[in-house]
């Protein structure tokens, strides 16, 4: 079994950063591709980032790309979201997900196997 654990969330200003980070207990962490998915109040899940086991290439929602950053630390077993210039509505909780065994990156929830339990991103205008 594989445990993601997220933190980095808070409560920021609009236009302030934060820096998500999601650990892996498992040290074949490297073998697989890592996604950033949201969930606000009254929206369904919604895809935020991915990216492949090397750490390239990467997939943006419309919504964040040249705000948000992916990156992962295989080495610490980590990946990580830089958050720069954020907005009221990227108010969520923010999961991240393992794609187990799979290099690609994907921006669909069903492709990915664990999950994190989530940590809340406020932005306040």
């Amino acid at each position: 079994q594989v445990q993601l654990v997220e933190s980095g969330g808070g409560l920021v200003q609009a236009g302030g950063s934060l820096r998500l980070s999601c650990a892996a207990s498992q040290r074949t962490f490297s073998n697989n591709a890592m996604g950033w998915f949201r969930l606000a109040p009254g929206k369904e899940r919604e895809f935020v980032s991915a990216i492949s086991w090397g750490g390239g290439p990467t997939l943006y929602a419309t919504s964040v790309k040249g705000r948000f950053t992916i990156s992962r630390d295989n080495a610490k077993n980590t990946v990580y979201l830089q958050m720069n210039s954020l907005k009221p509505e990227d108010t969520a909780v923010y999961y991240c997900a393992a794609r187990w065994g799979y290099y690609s990156a994907s921006i669909y929830a069903i492709e990915y196997h664990y999950w994190g339990q989530g940590t809340q991103v406020t932005v306040s205008s």
